[in-house]
């Protein structure tokens, strides 16, 4: 599988065409279908836009930075051709009359969207099992599961159906799914990717992101898709720069803090041996690895999940039957229509965030539960921010143990909330954050998260390039 990069460039200097490139992608999808890592392909609509492009590089006209790349869209991103199901039966047959701003930025730079991908219903999961239309394979390993929720975007990039794509990020639902299938995944700052047309689960959360198979590639894609947005109102009017700028630059002068909070119970004694390798593979190249101390970060899980259900049973009060959703056979009434409705429609992982997120809201139970967890939510912040005062980035597991079996955490609430144990806080603090794969474990990828200051991704995509090269050297 030849990288965004390479695609770029063949199709810049005519050594192949957009309609080629697409072909292939189609063709790989269609002998990868066992995987389950799309809910829908978009073969006519792919094809035009190729051939349109096509048309134009024959004219001499200027093409854009990604000309020709075929890539997927995770299925809670509004596309206007075809489907947009949130992977449940509330969204089945829903089909959006526009684009999202990152669709619109990526046909822009010459992109191709090829397919929609798999997830776990509304993003709501870590496993990518609670999708009502069955859960995405792993490649790597099929008993073990993809990771959630865009666990079909890491699959259709991990399988070589495509370079890159874009999943979303609520908290570690781009880089638990990359660690698990051993591929590139980055959640930007909060603010740097419009969120407009992403179906929400938790607005003050969610952050669209790529899956590529290097740093580069996933560089080049937010390049294509950060910037402001009048229609989003939490977008950010910071400057974008050239994430690709500073790839080359190493790590000399760079210090990594790695919290002690993060190498202690909990935490597989294989996996702290392929992180700590892996840090002591960027020392060696030239990083000052700096302990330091996150305090607050054992509360980041119960903060987490108390303030995204009750932002998800605000947002997800709209799915009722009466606007663009499925809806109940011959209720007898407007109250059955409502309650009928939403049982059928919504699957029971998205009903118990539904019911959590109501009683933190109900009388009686905000202050003590969601005005608490604001609270802690604003020290997370300001931990991190004493950290970078010691060091550029923050290093640790994405996962603290190797990839679970699949139905395993699924079938425990609980173990499945755990598996957020190191992402989350990066989603309440709104920061950067990147998983990179740097080794394996019984076989099985396993990744190394970094976490930048707010809108330095640039130099965080520069120490992940060098921890890519650095550990790629080790293996």
């Amino acid at each position: 599988m030849t990288t965004l990069a390479q695609q770029v460039s063949r199709v810049h200097k005519g050594e192949t065409s957009a309609e080629s490139l697409v072909e292939a992608a189609l063709n790989r999808i269609g002998a990868t279908q066992h995987l389950n890592a799309y809910l829908s392909v978009l073969p006519e609509y792919a094809l035009e836009k190729a051939r349109e492009l096509d048309r134009r590089r024959g004219q001499g006209e200027k093409l854009g930075p990604l000309a020709g790349v075929p890539i997927a869209i995770k299925d809670n991103i509004v596309v206007s051709s075809g489907k947009t199901t949130c992977a449940s039966r509330m969204l089945e047959n829903f089909r959006s009359p526009y684009d999202a701003t990152v669709v619109e930025k990526l046909l822009a730079a010459g992109a191709i969207p090829v397919g929609k991908t798999n997830l776990d219903e509304f993003a709501m999961g870590s496993t990518s099992e609670t999708s009502a239309f069955g859960a995405p394979v792993n490649p790597v390993d099929s008993s073990v599961i993809p990771g959630g929720s865009s666990g079909g975007s890491a699959v259709a990039v991990a399988s070589g159906s495509v370079p890159v794509s874009l999943g979303s990020d609520t908290g570690g639902s781009i880089r638990q799914p990359a660690a698990c299938c051993g591929v590139v995944g980055m959640k930007p700052t909060y603010g740097r990717v419009s969120r407009y047309g992403l179906v929400a689960y938790a607005s003050s959360l969610d952050q669209i992101g790529p899956f590529a198979t290097t740093v580069e590639d996933a560089a080049l894609l937010l390049n294509a898709i950060a910037g402001h947005d009048l229609r989003d109102n939490t977008s950010s009017v910071q400057k974008v720069p050239d994430f690709t700028a500073k790839l080359g630059e190493g790590l000399k002068g760079k210090s990594i803090g790695v919290p002690k909070e993060c190498f202690g119970e909990g935490l597989s004694p294989e996996v702290e041996s392929v992180i700590r390798a892996a840090l002591s593979a960027c020392e060696r190249g030239g990083a000052r690895i700096v302990e330091i101390s996150l305090p607050s970060l054992k509360y980041a899980v119960a903060t987490y999940y108390v303030i995204a259900t009750a932002e998800a049973s605000a947002n997800l009060a709209r799915y009722d039957g009466v606007r663009y959703t499925m809806r109940t056979p011959a209720p007898k009434n407007l109250y059955e229509l409502y309650a009928k409705t939403r049982s059928e429609g919504f699957g029971p992982e998205v009903k118990k965030r539904i019911l959590l997120g109501t009683y933190v809201l109900s009388s009686g139970f905000y202050d003590a539960y969601y005005m608490q967890a604001q609270k802690v939510r604003r020290v997370i912040t300001e931990d991190y921010a004493k950290a970078f005062e010691e060091c550029d980035v923050v290093a640790m597991p994405t996962l603290a143990t190797p990839t679970p079996k699949v139905g395993k955490v699924f079938q425990d609430p609980m173990a499945m909330y755990l598996q957020d144990i190191y992402t989350v806080a990066v989603n309440l603090a709104g920061l950067p954050g990147l998983s990179l794969p740097v080794g394996k474990v019984g076989g099985l990828p396993a990744g190394l998260q970094l976490i930048g200051q707010p809108f330095a991704e640039q130099e965080l995509f520069q120490v992940a390039a060098a921890a890519e090269k650095l550990a790629g050297m080790a293996a």
